[in-house]
């Protein structure tokens, strides 16, 4: 049986979440409704985090809506993990520059966690959210954060992976992945189709710069065919905006440019 406290603290999570997707109010049978959650729970739970001061509760309409309590709650974050922002300003040059999804990618644990994200102008295209979590092995900006660690930790977290990856056509082995990153460290990027979907291309690299101790991999994705069309200048895009991005320390190793 699921630990209650744990229960009700992803809940509560993901009420709040919840609000991210709607932006505008909402009422509990709403959100009951939408969550899948028994109404009585619910109401609880809103209960409790109107008390804490990161929901408003108007008796008029019955809605509910997130207070500034909330964007204070995470507002530091971005200037801690990104520093100067330079980071966010590759991220942005890359978009501007391709239209292309692009995003921002860490290592947590055996995943690839979105860390940053803006979403593609074209018409057709894949929507990923920030802050999704899918595992490393299963993107080629996982790769290129594998690529970063040496060869006897790679096969354990490839194994975890593994056992995270829910469908086991999409499971891989170490072999396979190694061949990858050598490819990734000659290259100096990572170029992948059909992965992790169907029909859509990654194109990623290093950047020469960390989050917190951890290497950030910069991003761009979109369909496989406008990426076929565009390829060498997607690339070049990619390179240019990750070499404007200069050293935090002495010890960061150079982005490889190789175009």
């Amino acid at each position: 049986m699921a630990n209650p406290q744990v229960k009700s603290a992803t809940r509560a999570i993901e009420i709040l979440e919840y609000f991210k997707l709607a932006q505008q109010p909402r009422s509990m049978s709403q959100m009951a409704s939408d969550l899948g959650y028994p109404q009585s729970s619910t109401t609880v739970m809103l209960k409790t985090l109107v008390n804490l001061g990161y929901l408003n509760f108007d008796r008029s309409t019955r809605d509910y809506f997130p207070t500034p309590k909330l964007t204070a709650l995470g507002d530091w974050i971005p200037r801690v993990m990104f520093g100067s922002g330079q980071m966010i300003d590759a991220l942005n040059d890359l978009h501007a520059a391709t239209g292309e999804g692009v995003f921002l990618g860490t290592k947590n644990d055996i995943y690839l966690q979105y860390t940053r994200t803006k979403e593609s102008i074209h018409a057709l295209r894949f929507h990923i959210d920030e802050g999704f979590m899918r595992p490393i092995t299963l993107s080629a900006a996982g790769w290129i954060l594998l690529a970063t660690l040496p060869e006897d930790k790679i096969d354990n977290i490839v194994r975890r992976a593994n056992i995270a990856t829910q469908n086991p056509a999409e499971r891989t082995d170490t072999k396979t992945i190694l061949a990858r990153i050598r490819e990734i460290r000659k290259n100096g990027y990572a170029y992948a189709e059909d992965i992790p979907l169907e029909g859509g291309s990654t194109l990623a690299l290093k950047l020469p710069a960390e989050v917190q101790g951890q290497p950030v991999a910069l991003a761009l994705g979109g369909v496989t065919d406008r990426f076929k069309k565009n390829f060498t200048e997607y690339k070049r895009a990619l390179f240019a905006a990750a070499e404007a991005v200069k050293q935090d320390t002495e010890f960061d190793l150079p982005v490889r440019i190789s175009l």
